[in-house]
């Protein structure tokens, strides 16, 4: 059986700036780190292009960083995008997974959908689920909220 997590979220904006906003290198390195009291490492390069690679590298300091390459298999922008992530943490934990990503038009705003699959155990998928993309979708939420100059909507 195949671990995987299905997450959405409501995002400001039309699809083409949350798709921008997800897969941009320079919007990446703003909404990284737009939650965080003290600012941490985040190196960003994206080559998006089918069998192109994005590669970030993040953390709070040099001896603390998590390194993730993704490779493209599938861009239809601004609609889908589907990757390979290989990753590791800084204890040198390491994981591959296949993430795919929709944006979908929706009440004035974007439907982001994540469909990710490949964990090689249940407590690495809860973590995703409740820890990484729950940060990631209310980083980026607040990264068009502020580039829209517009309130967040309650949820």
């Amino acid at each position: 059986m195949t671990l995987q997590i299905h997450l959405t979220r409501q995002l400001p904006g039309t699809p083409e700036e949350a798709f921008d906003a997800y897969t941009d290198a320079g919007k990446q390195k703003i909404w990284f780190g737009i939650l965080d009291e003290e600012p941490g490492i985040v190196e960003i390069d994206v080559d998006l292009r089918v069998g192109g690679k994005q590669t970030a590298v993040w953390g709070p300091s040099p001896d603390m960083l998590f390194r993730e390459t993704q490779t493209f298999l599938e861009i239809d922008r601004p609609h889908r995008l589907v990757t390979e992530s290989s990753g590791s943490s800084p204890d040198g934990e390491t994981m591959t997974t296949r993430v795919e990503v929709t944006f979908e038009e929706k009440d004035g705003g974007t439907l982001m959908t994540v469909t990710q699959s490949g964990f090689p155990a249940p407590e690495l998928r809860d973590f995703f689920a409740t820890e990484v993309w729950t940060g990631a979708f209310a980083r980026i939420e607040a990264y068009l909220t502020r580039e829209r100059g517009t309130l967040p909507s309650p949820g």
